[in-house]
C-alpha cells in the first residue's frame, strides 16, 4: 500500500485515486460519507477499475481523508494504493457539497489489475427484510444493497455502475431510484438495487413432454418448485453464477434419481442447511469451519459428519445414506441468496445442491442452454429473467487444524487477484492444466486467477475457458505477451498455447515445479525453497509421468532431489480409472519388489483373465507408461486393502483410503526405505506393501492399516525433507499437489516436518489441486523474464 500525502497545511484542490477492489464494494458512498463528515467538498466517481476523488478543503482534512481510506474501508473492499495529488490551478467554490458523479471509462491500467468483486451472501440487514411482511421487499428473492447481491457474475464492463450489468435491462421504479440516490440509504449506489415493482422475477417451468403447463411467475413460482422438492423431485435453480441441482437431502430415492441422471454414481453431494445449528447437526464444526460457513463467501465446507447423521429439530430424520456415501466427510453450507434463503425456509430440511451440470460438463449459465443439457435430470426448471455474465460454481474449502485450504475456488473468492512475488514487467497468460482447470492473467505485481472450469476433454469446458477467458481479458483491456503453459502436449491449454503464440513468446512450466511456486509465493516464502508435490501426474522434463516429488526450488526454476518408487499404467489412462489395475502394476512391474505370498491374496482376488492381461502388459511394456506418482499408490493401497477397485470419479479412491484411516487411532508406520537412485532419494515402498498385505491377510481392521499407511507418507516425507536441508541449508518446505487436499496427509506433514525442526506450508487461497497450476505458471514465468531482462 502507498500513498503520496499532500505538502503543505494549506487550501487548495486535490486528486486521490484509491486502487485495489474498490467497485461494488460500498466504497463510493463510504467516501461520501468520510468526506462529507470532514467538511470537505468535491466529487467521487469509478474511473475505469479505480476510485477517484476530486477535493477541496486544508490539507490536515484531506489527510485525514486519505487515512481514513486506508483504515476504515467497506469491510469487502481490499485498498492497495492511495495516491493523492495537488491540483495547481483549481478551484471549487466553498460550501458546493460533495457529491457522487458519473464514472468514465478513463484510460486502460496496463500496470495492473482492478480488483473485480466477488459475490456476496445476503447481508443480515437484507434478511431482516425478505422476512418481514411490512417491508416492500418482503420475500423478494433478489433483493441487496451495498454490503451483498451479485458482482462478479453480472458484470458486464469497468467502471462498475449498472449500465454496465446485467441489470442494464430493469429501469428503477421512482423508490428505488430514491434509494439508490440517497447517501443516507445502504442502497446508495447499490448497483443491483431491485424491487417487486421493478427488478427480476422468478419463473417455473417444466421440461417439454414431461408435465408440460403454463408458466407460472413470482411467488407462485417459488411454490411449485418447492412443493415439488417436497414430493421427491429434482429441480433445476439459477443461482448466482449458474444452475443448480436441488433436491431434498433427506429422501433416498430423490437422492438416487438425480445420481442416476447426472451419472454421478458415488461421488459425495453437497449439502445446504438452514443455519448454523443445523450444520453442527450434521458435522462436527471447529471454530474455523464455523468462520468459514458464515463468511460473506459462503463456501461449500467439508467437515467430519456427525455418528448417525441425525437432525434437529426433527430426530427421526436424516441425510440419505446416497448423499456422501465412502467417506465420513460431508460438504455443508449455508443459504447465500435470498431465494435459497426463502427455499430453506419453506422446506425446512436440508437440501443436496449442487453442480447444474451432467457429469465433467461445466455449470449451465444460459437459460436455452439449461433447458436442453439439464431436460433430462429435472423435473423442472426455477429460473429467473437477470441474465448470468459468466459462470462461477460454489468454492469448496476444508480446514487443516486453524488453517483454510481451497479445494474449488470459485464463487465469493474469484477473481480476487494475488500478489506476484516477482513483478510481471510483461503481460502474462498462464493456462493451467487438462482437469480442475484455471487460467491466470498476470500483470504488474498481480495476478488474477479466473473461476474453476473443469476438465478441458470435455467440449463444453473447453469452449467456458475461451469464453471466461475473453470475458476477463475485455474487462481488464488485457493482452499477452506471454503464455505459460505445461510441459505436457496432450494438454487441450497447452495446445492453445501452442497454436497461439509463438516459440518466443510461450513459457514452458513443469507441472510439480508449478505446484510448489503456487504454495511459495501465496505464502510469501522467499526462494530457494524445498518443495513437495504428490499429486496423480505431470510430465517430467525427463519425459517421463511424476507425481511424488522433492525438490530444491526457486521461482525460476528447480532441481529434483527425490521421487517415490515407479510402477507401471496399465493401460493409461484405464489404470486411473480402476486402481485395482494400479494395485496390479505396482506387484506386477514396481520398481521395487513385493514379497510374492504377501501379493498371492489379491491375486487370486481378482478374475484370472484380467490378472493374466495385464501381466502380460507388464512383461511387454506394451502401454504401460510408468510414474512416480504418490496418487497412484494411494490409488493401489486403496485398493489393496479392497477398499475401491474401480473409481467413479477422479480421487475417489485415496477418498475412501483417507476416510477409513480417520476411524482409526494413532498408527505407526508400516516398514519402509529411502534408497539412492542415480543420485535421488527414492521412497521403496517395497517392503510397505509386503507388510500392508501380510497384515491384511492376518485380519488386522482395514482402518488400522489405512491409517498405518498414512502415517508411513508422513514419516518418509519428513526423512527426505531433513536429509534435504542438511544437505542444502534449506529449513522452509512448499507442500502442494493435490494430495495434499488430505487433511490426514496434510496435519500430519506439517507436525512431521515441525517435530523436525522445519517450517512447512500449505495452499491456503489457491487450490493445492491443479486448479493452482496456472497461479504458479504465471509467477514462473514472470520470474524468468525479469531474470532473463
Amino acid at each position: 500500500m502507498t500513498a503520496t500525502q499532500p505538502a503543505a497545511p494549506a487550501s487548495g484542490v486535490w486528486s486521490i485515486r484509491v486502487r485495489g477492489t474498490v467497485q461494488a464494494v460500498g466504497f463510493r458512498p463510504f467516501v461520501h460519507r468520510l468526506a462529507t463528515g470532514l467538511g470537505l467538498d468535491g466529487t467521487v466517481r469509478n474511473v475505469a477499475g479505480d476510485v477517484v476523488i476530486d477535493v477541496a478543503g486544508p490539507a490536515e482534512a484531506v489527510t485525514a481523508l486519505a487515512r481514513g481510506l486506508r483504515e476504515q474501508a467497506p469491510p469487502h473492499a481490499v485498498v492497495s494504493e492511495v495516491i493523492v495529488e495537488p491540483v495547481d490551478g483549481a478551484w471549487v467554490p466553498p460550501g458546493t457539497g460533495f457529491t457522487v458523479t458519473r464514472s468514465a471509462a478513463g484510460p486502460a491500467d496496463t500496470t495492473s489489475f482492478a480488483g473485480l468483486p466477488a459475490d456476496l451472501a445476503t447481508c443480515d440487514d437484507c434478511l431482516r427484510e425478505l422476512f418481514d411482511p411490512a417491508d416492500r421487499r418482503y420475500r423478494y428473492p433478489f433483493l441487496n444493497c451495498t454490503a451483498c447481491g451479485p458482482r462478479a457474475t453480472i458484470i458486464d464492463g469497468l467502471p462498475y455502475d449498472r449500465a454496465r450489468t446485467a441489470m442494464a435491462v430493469f429501469r428503477m421504479c421512482a423508490r428505488c431510484a430514491a434509494e439508490y440516490a440517497d447517501p443516507g440509504d445502504r442502497r446508495f449506489h447499490a448497483e443491483p438495487v431491485a424491487c417487486p415493482d421493478c427488478g427480476p422475477r422468478l419463473r417455473w417451468r417444466t421440461p417439454d413432454g414431461r408435465g408440460g403447463g403454463p408458466e407460472v411467475v413470482g411467488d407462485e413460482a417459488l411454490g411449485a418448485a418447492t412443493a415439488a422438492i417436497a414430493g421427491g423431485a429434482v429441480v433445476a435453480v439459477k443461482g448466482l453464477g449458474g444452475y443448480q441441482l436441488v433436491c431434498d437431502a433427506t429422501n433416498a430415492g430423490a437422492v438416487d434419481t438425480l445420481r442416476g441422471r447426472k451419472h454421478r454414481p458415488r461421488k459425495p453431494f453437497a449439502v445446504m442447511v438452514t443455519d448454523v445449528d443445523a450444520a453442527a447437526a450434521l458435522g462436527r464444526l471447529g471454530p474455523a469451519d464455523l468462520a468459514l460457513l458464515t463468511s460473506p463467501a459462503r463456501p461449500i465446507v467439508l467437515v467430519t459428519a456427525q455418528p448417525g447423521r441425525a437432525l434437529a429439530p426433527a430426530p427421526g430424520r436424516s441425510l440419505a445414506a446416497g448423499v456422501h456415501p465412502g467417506t465420513d466427510q460431508v460438504g455443508l453450507f449455508l443459504p447465500y441468496t435470498p431465494l435459497h434463503h426463502l427455499l430453506l425456509r419453506a422446506l425446512a430440511r436440508p437440501l443436496v445442491v449442487t453442480s447444474g451440470n451432467s457429469s465433467d460438463e461445466p455449470i449451465a449459465i444460459d437459460d436455452t442452454d439449461a433447458h436442453t443439457r439439464l431436460a433430462p435430470i429435472a423435473d423442472g426448471f426455477l429460473e429467473h429473467d437477470r441474465p448470468i455474465r459468466t459462470r462461477y460454481d460454489d468454492s469448496v474449502v476444508r480446514t487443516v487444524g486453524p488453517r483454510r485450504t481451497t479445494i474449488r475456488r470459485a464463487r465469493g473468492y474469484a477473481p480476487e487477484p494475488f500478489p506476484l512475488p516477482v513483478p510481471a514487467a510483461r503481460p502474462i497468460l498462464a493456462v493451467g492444466a487438462q482437469l480442475k482447470h484455471t487460467f491466470t492473467l498476470a500483470r504488474g505485481d498481480r495476478a488474477l486467477v479466473g473461476p474453476h472450469g473443469g476438465d478441458l476433454a470435455d467440449a463444453d469446458a473447453l469452449a467456458a475457458f475461451h469464453t471466461g477467458l475473453a470475458h476477463l481479458s475485455r474487462l481488464h483491456r488485457f493482452t499477452p505477451d506471454l503464455l505459460a503453459h505445461d510441459l505436457h502436449p496432450g494438454y487441450l491449454s497447452t495446445r492453445y498455447a501452442l497454436d497461439t503464440a509463438p516459440q518466443r513468446r510461450r513459457v514452458a512450466v513443469q507441472h510439480h515445479h508449478a505446484h510448489v511456486v503456487s504454495c511459495a509465493a501465496e505464502n510469501r516464502v522467499p526462494a530457494p525453497f524445498l518443495g513437495v508435490a504428490y499429486d496423480g501426474l505431470g510430465l517430467g522434463p525427463d519425459g517421463t509421468l511424476w507425481g511424488g516429488e522433492l525438490m530444491l526450488a526457486s521461482y525460476t526454476g528447480f532441481r529434483r532431489l527425490g521421487r517415490f518408487g515407479t510402477a507401471p499404467l496399465p493401460g493409461g489412462e484405464a489404470a486411473v480409472r480402476r486402481p485395482a489395475r494400479m494395485a496390479l502394476g505396482y506387484l506386477l512391474g514396481g520398481e521395487f519388489p513385493v514379497a510374492p505370498d504377501a501379493a498371492a491374496g489379491f491375486l487370486d482376488r481378482l478374475a484370472p483373465t484380467e490378472r493374466d492381461t495385464i501381466g502380460r502388459m507388464v512383461v511387454r511394456g506394451v502401454n504401460c507408461p510408468r510414474a512416480s506418482s504418490a496418487g497412484r499408490l494411494f490409488d493401489a493401497v486403496s485398493s489393496l486393502l479392497g477398499l475401491c477397485d474401480d473409481a467413479s470419479y477422479e480421487g475417489e479412491a485415496a477418498v475412501v483410503l483417507e476416510a477409513a484411516a480417520g476411524t482409526a487411532p494413532t498408527a505407526l508406520a508400516l516398514p519402509w526405505r529411502l534408497a539412492e537412485v542415480d543420485g535421488l532419494w527414492v521412497f521403496d515402498w517395497g517392503g510397505t506393501l509386503t507388510e500392508l498385505l501380510r497384515r491384511a491377510a492376518s485380519g488386522e481392521p482395514v482402518t488400522e492399516l489405512a491409517a498405518a499407511f498414512h502415517a508411513t507418507i508422513v514419516a518418509v516425507t519428513v526423512e527426505a525433507c531433513a536429509r534435504a536441508a542438511e544437505r542444502t541449508g534449506i529449513r522452509q518446505v512448499c507442500l502442494s499437489g493435490g494430495c495434499l487436499q488430505n487433511r490426514l496427509l496434510a496435519a500430519g506433514l506439517l507436525a512431521g516436518l515441525a517435530a523436525a525442526g522445519l517450517l512447512g506450508h500449505l495452499n491456503v487461497d489457491v487450490p493445492a489441486n491443479d486448479g493452482g497450476i496456472s497461479y504458479g505458471q504465471a509467477v514462473v514465468a514472470a520470474a524468468r523474464n525479469d531474470k532473463e531482462g
